[in-house]
């Protein structure tokens, strides 16, 4: 059970730790101060959604085609594989997050409307949370504790972001926190990705 809830925290954390929109959103109404705890539950509640519907439905799906299993299996370790290299080439660039200022407050629900909009609208978000996490976990000893695993780490992680605003903007501003960042994704993704091959 511990094995595939870590599995999930490790999985999850290494995809949403990366620099992309929904970070940089939540970042922003934190670092303003505006409705930024709710945006964040409101993350943390469709991660796990989504997670738990690849996850169920896709582990049905599996146990009952062996071919569809082990393409879902080495598919999962080419992916992991695969952004496990290109986080290590985004260690070896400058990056970092910046955030836009924004003129007057806005209200509570055209705040989490522009939250599900910047979740639910990225086709990015039902390709590595649906499909790939959902994959992984369907494949999992234990696929409910890999869920929670997963909606652990979007809690910490999105938590972190809207409460500690404030002292993370700075550090987050720096290229070579990114870097830190990006090689401990890599080495999670590519620890994953050997499990998966050592359970074929």
């Amino acid at each position: 059970m511990w094995q595939s809830y870590l599995n999930g925290l490790l999985v999850a954390a290494g995809l949403i730790m990366a620099i992309g929109t929904q970070n940089a959103f939540v970042l922003a109404q934190s670092l303003r101060r505006e409705h930024h705890l709710p945006v964040a539950m409101l993350c943390i509640a469709c991660d796990a959604l989504l997670v738990a519907a690849g996850v169920f439905g896709l582990a049905n799906v599996l146990a009952h085609n062996p071919t569809v299993l082990a393409v879902a299996r080495w598919g999962g370790v080419l992916f992991l594989l695969c952004y496990g290299a290109l986080a290590l080439r985004r260690a070896c660039s400058r990056q970092s997050l910046q955030q836009n200022e924004v003129v007057g407050l806005r209200s509570r629900r055209a705040v989490l409307l522009s939250a599900l909009a910047v979740t639910l609208l990225n086709p990015h978000v039902y390709l590595d949370t649906v499909l790939l996490i959902g994959s992984l976990g369907a494949q999992q000893s234990v696929p409910g504790a890999y869920v929670v695993g997963a909606a652990s780490a979007s809690l910490l992680w999105f938590s972190t972001l809207a409460i500690g605003a404030a002292w993370l903007a700075p550090w987050l501003a720096r290229p070579a926190t990114w870097r830190v960042l990006d090689l401990l994704v890599a080495v999670m993704m590519f620890s994953v990705a050997a499990q998966l091959i050592r359970a074929v």
